[in-house]
């Protein structure tokens, strides 16, 4: 296998995707030995690399063939595909959800400013580092603003003078609050993304996709899951899956040498806190067990 035969996939060098990024590959089985530059991982038990680049970059590295999938927010995806000539086909396709990293593109104004609805945006200067989102917003609700482009520290545009509004990521608010800021529309809900060419790859490197994806769906089918393990008596057990969070469909188990004793096993997509598991107990469990679910293969 040549070195181009490998899987290349490029993410976030630093920034809040980048360790949710190495922790999701971990738990897809997948190991890496970091250069000396530290901008490159190669990969030491399947044939899958990293690249470790800035995040507006990677989709152009896709398109240019240097590298084939990204991990990558979805707004950075859309910031680009809203730049593009309308009759273009895309370049890129969204793989999977990664369901880590989510945020919102949103609008924000001073708190001391009155806000009614998109009519008050008319005639204002927004500062933005996504300028093609934000003016595909602004056209399908008719509003006639200004757009302001900026590279980094939108938030403090209004406190300059240089913007009456911001667009910009909000993840829980805290930085808009600081910067007496606040939310009044959502442009896009974002999280990071798998992405890839419009046409993957039909060599060695398909299978390497395939089999990245199969993993990604199973450590994504339980993310959040926990498995219940208990024992109980038999006649115990209609009244234990009533009190089973999220409605699973346990697996019950007849215990060796012990009539009328079973063993449950259930895997349960919701919390199971310490109410949950008290209310199990009163309805017949005991010797109950949680462990953590890490992947799963249909």
């Amino acid at each position: 296998m040549n070195q181009r035969d490998r899987l290349r996939i490029a993410v976030q060098r630093s920034g809040r995707l980048s360790e949710p990024c190495f922790e999701l590959l971990d738990r897809c089985g997948l190991s890496f030995r970091r250069s000396r530059d530290g901008l490159f991982c190669f990969g030491e038990g399947e044939p899958v690399d990293l690249l470790l680049v800035r995040d507006d970059d990677i989709p152009g590295l896709i398109r240019q063939g240097a590298c084939d999938l990204g991990i990558v927010g979805r707004n950075v995806v859309a910031e680009g595909e809203a730049g593009e000539p309308a009759r273009a086909a895309p370049t890129l396709q969204i793989l999977r959800d990664l369901g880590f990293g989510r945020c919102r593109l949103s609008i924000a104004m001073p708190q001391a400013s009155a806000y009614g609805g998109v009519a008050a945006l008319q005639g204002l200067r927004i500062a933005t580092s996504y300028p093609s989102l934000l003016r595909t917003w602004l056209d399908e609700h008719a509003v006639n603003a200004e757009v302001v482009t900026l590279s980094g520290s939108v938030e403090i545009a209004p406190r300059l003078g240089t913007a009456d509004a911001i667009c910009d990521l909000v993840q829980s608010g805290a930085t808009l609050v600081a910067n007496q800021l606040r939310e009044v529309e959502v442009v896009l809900e974002s999280s990071a993304v798998l992405i890839g060419p419009s046409v993957l790859p039909s060599d060695d490197r398909r299978g390497a996709i395939e089999l990245l994806l199969k993993r990604i769906d199973g450590v994504s089918r339980v993310r959040g899951s926990r498995l219940l393990l208990l024992q109980a008596a038999r006649e115990a057990v209609e009244g234990i899956v009533r009190a089973l969070p999220g409605s699973p469909h346990p697996m019950v188990l007849q215990m060796d040498g012990q009539p009328g004793q079973v063993m449950l096993q259930a895997l349960c997509a919701d919390e199971l806190g310490w109410r949950q598991l008290e209310a199990i107990q009163r309805a017949g469990a005991r010797e109950l067990f949680v462990l953590p679910v890490e992947r799963a293969l249909a």
